[in-house]
């Protein structure tokens, strides 16, 4: 499996191997050895799993987390395509306001993923496109916020011959600079500290080591 780290601070693309023969193909989008190989640690204790199915034109996000609690996610498309983004919301991460995008289809099979804080949108490319997803911790309507994908000073890479297809919430959603001036972004340190609060969870509850 190989892993590439992205634009974002902590970050990860990760591309498995496809066996394939007369009956169809056999893929593991997600290997815990190769994970720690990479990030030098485990993945969180998985305490929900999400699956969206979305037609062609969708953009979903982009979302994030209130941190706390905090959420980080895996994420693969497990068919059709769509352009994944990562979004660094984090005041003071390294790499606050940078973005960084990953085509996810059902040819690779790439995964991607999202730590702790970090915004998460995506395009959908064909109909029928389903996203799969390991979340940390449950989902909270709450705790949920989101940013303007067509915010320009992002400058998304939104497929120019796609019209948006958005919730009525994503459409209302602020700019990054709003979301920063009103306090509602995640700080980056705190984001770290969950981050590790996660991995001790992992090695206490007796996950690899």
């Amino acid at each position: 499996m190989q892993a590439r780290r992205l634009a974002v601070a902590g970050a990860w693309e990760f591309t498995p191997p496809i066996f394939s023969d007369e009956r169809g193909i056999f893929v593991s989008p997600f290997q815990e050895a190769a994970f720690c190989e990479a990030i030098g640690r485990p993945l969180f204790p998985v305490a929900q799993t999400n699956h969206s199915r979305s037609r062609r034109g969708v953009v979903r996000g982009a979302h994030f987390t209130a941190t706390p609690p905090g959420i980080a996610k895996y994420v693969y498309c497990a068919r059709g395509r769509t352009v994944d983004i990562v979004i660094d919301v984090r005041v003071g991460s390294p790499t606050f306001g940078r973005w960084d995008a990953v085509l996810l289809d059902q040819v690779d099979f790439r995964a991607m993923y999202f730590p702790v804080g970090v915004a998460h949108a995506f395009i959908a490319l064909e109909n029928d496109t389903v996203v799969s997803y390991m979340l940390s911790g449950r989902y909270s309507p709450e705790h949920e916020l989101s940013i303007d994908v067509l915010d320009p000073a992002l400058a998304l890479p939104i497929p120019h011959d796609i019209e948006p297809l958005r919730s009525a919430r994503d459409e209302v959603a602020p700019t990054l600079e709003k979301a920063a001036a009103d306090g509602i972004l995640p700080i980056y340190s705190e984001c770290q500290a969950i981050e590790e609060a996660l991995l001790a969870r992992t090695t206490t509850d007796g996950g690899p080591r």
